[in-house]
């Protein structure tokens, strides 16, 4: 080896000092300014560079016999090894309640009191508002007069019939106008009913639309609005590919932008009703808030766990290669020495689902297996590589 290297350096100094005549005799030459001369001149040189060229030859067919440490391409390569695959689907929706209602009133009248203000907590069957019943109160009062003395004749009636005193047709009469005068009241009672604006679920009262003293309609005008944080649930269309997969029970990742927090919840409900319009099914998130912070039509990314490999194989999108017919390709490593060079062979894979940068293979390759990593685009197939790490 070292003989070799002393001939290059010799044959270079050669080169180096014949080259320096040469060039002095190719200026002579071409002061002569003699055509004949110059191309002998030219014949010479080129005679002169093929005998080089041979030489050079030569030494790099010994350096490459003599040279133990081969120039191969150097690669970083990683074992394939099964882990849990969770795939999840990633979808935006709306945080809504179902305890969320702007209250209007049953009666039409004159908002006479309001017992409520923003912010404040009620309970479910608390009176919110009253309306003025136009003299309803008055009636019923009187109502209930009449009734009290057409259950007083009733009754006497009544005993005097079960003493065989009296005719039938009075019992009757007595009856029925007895049970008319308490339908009348508990009709009349139903109607002044209407005149109280109670809460129909307990919660907070957010907004006070109609101040004290206006005229309102029944089912027309906008009272109050009465809000419960306590059962929040996210609503969301799934596009029906996923309806085998995004079922009642599947884990979500609920993440909300604004506020800054992540919730782990469930589906508690998938619909089985497909939209024809844009060909999706709703579900539903149920989402816990104890300190109240998530807020009715807040923004929320999620993320549903739609399918789970026990034991998937995942390499980095990055590495795959795909060939004329569509086939996908990784580089495997066979025959490594101890000295950390091996062969680079190329496998025909299938993959399956991606996430983030990692993809699923299905087949091609096994546990353990060595794939190539960085260099995957520069190697050849059946090509020598070299490891540099892991």
């Amino acid at each position: 080896m070292k003989n070799i290297y002393s001939l290059f350096i010799v044959s270079i100094l050669l080169v180096s000092c014949g080259g320096e005549k040469k060039r002095n005799s190719v200026e002579k030459v071409l002061e002569s300014n003699n055509l004949t001369t110059i191309r002998a001149k030219r014949a010479e040189l080129v005679s002169d560079q093929q005998t080089l060229n041979s030489k050079i030859k030569l030494l790099d067919e010994a350096i490459s016999k003599l040279d133990t440490v081969k120039h191969v391409p150097l690669i970083t390569a990683f074992k394939a090894k099964t882990e849990v695959f969770n795939h999840t689907l990633e979808i935006q929706g709306n945080v809504t309640t179902k305890n969320l209602l702007v209250i209007t009133p049953e009666y039409n009248g004159i908002l006479t009191n309001v017992y409520v203000k923003e912010g404040q907590k009620v309970s479910k069957g608390q009176l919110l508002a009253k309306i003025d019943d136009g003299g309803l109160s008055q009636q019923l009062a009187q109502l209930k007069i009449q009734t009290d003395l057409a259950k007083t004749t009733f009754e006497r009636q009544k005993r005097l019939w079960e003493q065989n005193i009296g005719s039938e047709i009075q019992f009757l009469q007595a009856k029925s106008t007895y049970e008319s005068q308490e339908e009348a009241v508990n009709q009349l009672e139903q109607q002044v009913a209407k005149t109280k604006v109670t809460a129909p679920f307990s919660g907070t009262i957010d907004d006070v639309i109609t101040e004290q003293g206006s005229v309102v309609a029944a089912g027309q005008s906008q009272l109050m609005r009465l809000v419960n944080l306590d059962d929040m649930y996210i609503e969301t269309d799934i596009p029906e590919r996923y309806i085998a997969d995004v079922t009642k029970g599947k884990n979500v990742v609920v993440d909300f932008p604004i506020l800054g927090t992540t919730v782990e919840t469930k589906i508690r409900q998938a619909g089985d009703y497909i939209n024809p319009n844009n060909r999706t099914f709703k579900v539903e998130i149920g989402i816990p808030n104890k300190d109240k912070s998530i807020k009715p039509n807040l923004t929320a990314r999620l993320k549903i766990n739609d399918y789970t490999n026990e034991n998937a194989l995942l390499i980095p999108q990055s590495i795959i290669s795909e060939n004329a017919n569509g086939e996908q390709y990784v580089y495997v490593i066979s025959n490594k020495s101890d000295k950390n060079i091996g062969v680079a062979n190329r496998v025909i894979i299938t993959t399956g689902k991606t996430q983030g940068d990692v993809i699923e293979v299905l087949s091609g390759i096994e546990n353990g297996t060595e794939i190539v990593q960085e260099g995957a685009r520069s190697v050849k197939d059946g090509q020598s590589v070299q490891i540099i790490n892991y």
